[in-house]
C-alpha cells in the first residue's frame, strides 16, 4: 500500500489493548490513528499508553473522523450488528471480533451493508492467518495423510467463578459455543472446504450463569460421511487441540487457536512414525492486520465475503440442537 491503513479502535476491551492494538502497531500496513470509548477518560488513558494522537469519548465521533480508513470493533457481541452497519455507512472498512453477530440473519444484514457501502468486512478469527494453517492445508492437499476422514476439535477453559463476566450474559451472546466453540466449528468448515449438513449437540446450561451454555459437545456432519467431533467449555480444565484424521495418517495440532512463535509446531503421524513439524512461527494478529489491509487495497481476501453468515448459521444451529436435544439438518 502506498499509504498505511489508518485504524480507529472502537472500544478499549482487553482483546484490543492486549493483542490487536499492539499487532496493528507492529504490522507493516497499519497505524492506529484514534481510539474511542464511551468515556473520554478511558480512551485518553489508552491513547496515552499506545502513543495515539486522538481519543474520543463516543463511537459516533470516531466514525465522523475523515482520517480513519478502518475500524476494529471489540465490543460485546450484541453490539456488533449496530456498529458494523454504522461503520459501513460512514465509509469505514470493518474488522469485527468473533462471533460477528448473535445469529445468521444479523450477519447477513451486516455483510450486505458492507457490500452496499463498498467496504471490506472481516471477522477476527486471527488463528486462520497464522502461517501454520496454510502449511497444514498444504500437507492435506498433497495427500500426505490420505483422504481427510474426521476432525476432532477442543477448546475449553474455566472461568466460572467470575459470574459478572459478559460471556455469561445470555442476551449479549454469551456461552461457550459463541466464545470458544466457534473456533473448532470454523476450523472444520475451513479444513473440509465444505458446509455441514447436520448437527447434534449436547450442552450444560447453568442457572448460575444466566442459563448460557457453559459446556457443549457435539457431532457436525459434512458431505461424504465425514465429520467434526468437538467440545467447548468455560467451566472445564484448560485445553486446546485439533486432530485431523486421514486414511493414511493424522495431524495433531496443539494450541491450534492461540499459537504464535514457540508453540507453532504440530505432529505428523504417518507410516507408524510421529514427526514433529517446526511450523513457521508468527503473531497471527499481525498477519491478520496485514491481510486485512491487503484486502482493502484490492488483494483477494483469504476468506469469502459470506463466510461470517455461514459460520453464524452453524453456531446458532448447534445452540438450537442443544436446547431442543435433537439432531438438526442445515
Amino acid at each position: 500500500m502506498a499509504q498505511k491503513l489508518r485504524w480507529g479502535i472502537m472500544g478499549c476491551a482487553q482483546i484490543a489493548t492486549n493483542s490487536v492494538m499492539p499487532a496493528i502497531q507492529e504490522s507493516e500496513s497499519g497505524i492506529i490513528a484514534a481510539v474511542a470509548s464511551r468515556g473520554l477518560e478511558k480512551s485518553s488513558a489508552v491513547a496515552a499508553e499506545f502513543g495515539i494522537e486522538k481519543a474520543y469519548g463516543s463511537y459516533e465521533e470516531l466514525l465522523a473522523d475523515q482520517d480513519i480508513d478502518a475500524v476494529y470493533i471489540p465490543l460485546p457481541n450484541h453490539l456488533h450488528r449496530e456498529w458494523v452497519i454504522r461503520s459501513a455507512e460512514a465509509g469505514k472498512h470493518v474488522l469485527c471480533e468473533k462471533p460477528i453477530a448473535l445469529n445468521s440473519a444479523e450477519a447477513a444484514e451486516m455483510v450486505e451493508a458492507c457490500r452496499k457501502a463498498g467496504v471490506h468486512l472481516a471477522e477476527a478469527y486471527m488463528y486462520r492467518h497464522h502461517p501454520r494453517i496454510a502449511e497444514v492445508q498444504d500437507i492435506i492437499a498433497r495427500g500426505e495423510i490420505g483422504e481427510l476422514r474426521s476432525i476432532r476439535g477442543t477448546f475449553t477453559y474455566n472461568d466460572a467463578g467470575d459470574t459478572t463476566n459478559i460471556r455469561f450474559k445470555s442476551a449479549w451472546g454469551g456461552g461457550s459455543l459463541y466464545d470458544v466453540g466457534c473456533y473448532p466449528l470454523s476450523a472444520a468448515r475451513m479444513l473440509f472446504a465444505a458446509e455441514p449438513e447436520a448437527v447434534t449437540v449436547q450442552a450444560m446450561f447453568s442457572p448460575e450463569h444466566d442459563n448460557v451454555d457453559m459446556m457443549a459437545s457435539g457431532l457436525v456432519e459434512f458431505p461424504g460421511g465425514v465429520s467434526l467431533i468437538f467440545d467447548c467449555g468455560m467451566w472445564a480444565y484448560n485445553r486446546q487441540l485439533l486432530e485431523l484424521l486421514g486414511t493414511e495418517g493424522r495431524i495433531e495440532i496443539p494450541m491450534p487457536f492461540n499459537a504464535r512463535f514457540e508453540d507453532a509446531e504440530f505432529i505428523l503421524h504417518t507410516c507408524g512414525e510421529a514427526k514433529v513439524i517446526e511450523a513457521t512461527g508468527a503473531n497471527p494478529y499481525v498477519w491478520q492486520a496485514d491481510n486485512f489491509a491487503a484486502a482493502v487495497s484490492g488483494v483477494k481476501p483469504r476468506v469469502a465475503a459470506d463466510d461470517p453468515v455461514l459460520n453464524m448459521r452453524l453456531i446458532e444451529t448447534c445452540l438450537d440442537s442443544a436446547r431442543r436435544r435433537e439432531r438438526i439438518l442445515l
